[in-house]
């Protein structure tokens, strides 16, 4: 078998699997205004894998960790994250609350996959940047993090906006404060925390693994382009505009 064929076979069960599940969490969930809020940017983001597949398949790795991340949640979004009942299944499974045993006085549920967030997704976009932007060196743990917190805080922004439009309970489900005013800030923090522990065990993984690592952070700082861009470049660029035009002209 090929390795084409192998990635597209792995690829359709994962996506199998997650319809499975997607299926499964739409069956009367908590709540249905906000299991729709919540799937509004899930539903986006699959179209926007399926479509790009062909033209720009990611690796079996970062399909995995997208796959995990989504898993988890649907199971939010079936019982309004704020109210998963992990606790309870922790209980009956063995016994011991979870939230006594880490001193928990809020269901953090949320607060693990703000986390997962960023420790799961975090490979993908580094691989994106890797690929596409042929990111090396420094700039291909830098940038990843800084995509990895930029997308943290831009879901708080659709948080805020989808809870001012809508308003009265369903805002308040799909916030999920459960009255901490830092919700947000901390939600941000976790998902940052946890893309910087993913990237700092990719680096270790590839300072040891990569002979060329050394001497491709060196050059990744090293300056590529000595002449000052800003006012200088407006001014180069103004001069071969006019240059070009003088050539036509003279045509």
């Amino acid at each position: 078998m090929t390795e084409n064929y192998i990635h597209s076979r792995y690829l359709l069960v994962l996506t199998l699997l997650f319809c499975l599940l997607f299926a499964v969490m739409a069956i009367n969930p908590h709540d249905r205004g906000d299991w729709m809020l919540e799937n509004l940017l899930v539903v986006a983001f699959a179209l926007t894998l399926g479509m790009s597949y062909r033209a720009f398949p990611l690796s079996r790795l970062s399909y995995t960790l997208i796959f995990l991340f989504l898993c988890l949640h649907e199971i939010g979004a079936h019982y309004t994250y704020s109210k998963v009942p992990y606790d309870a299944w922790m209980s009956s499974a063995f016994g011991v609350s979870l939230n006594e045993l880490l001193g928990w006085q809020r269901n953090n549920f949320d607060r693990v996959l703000h986390f997962l967030f960023g420790a799961l997704l975090v490979y993908p976009i580094r691989e994106l940047y890797c690929r596409v932007a042929n990111a090396r060196g420094f700039w291909g743990y830098f940038f990843p993090l800084e995509l990895a917190m930029a997308a943290s805080m831009l879901y708080e922004l659709f948080e805020w906006g989808a809870a001012s439009l809508f308003g009265g309970d369903l805002g308040v489900a799909y916030l999920g404060t459960q009255g901490d005013i830092w919700d947000a800030h901390k939600d941000m923090t976790l998902a940052s925390l946890g893309a910087l522990l993913t990237l700092l065990l990719v680096l270790l993984a590839n300072f040891w693994l990569n002979p060329h690592f050394r001497q491709e952070w060196r050059d990744s700082l090293r300056v590529k382009r000595r002449r000052p861009m800003g006012e200088d470049e407006l001014e180069h660029l103004l001069q071969d505009s006019n240059q070009v035009t003088d050539k036509s002209s003279q045509r």
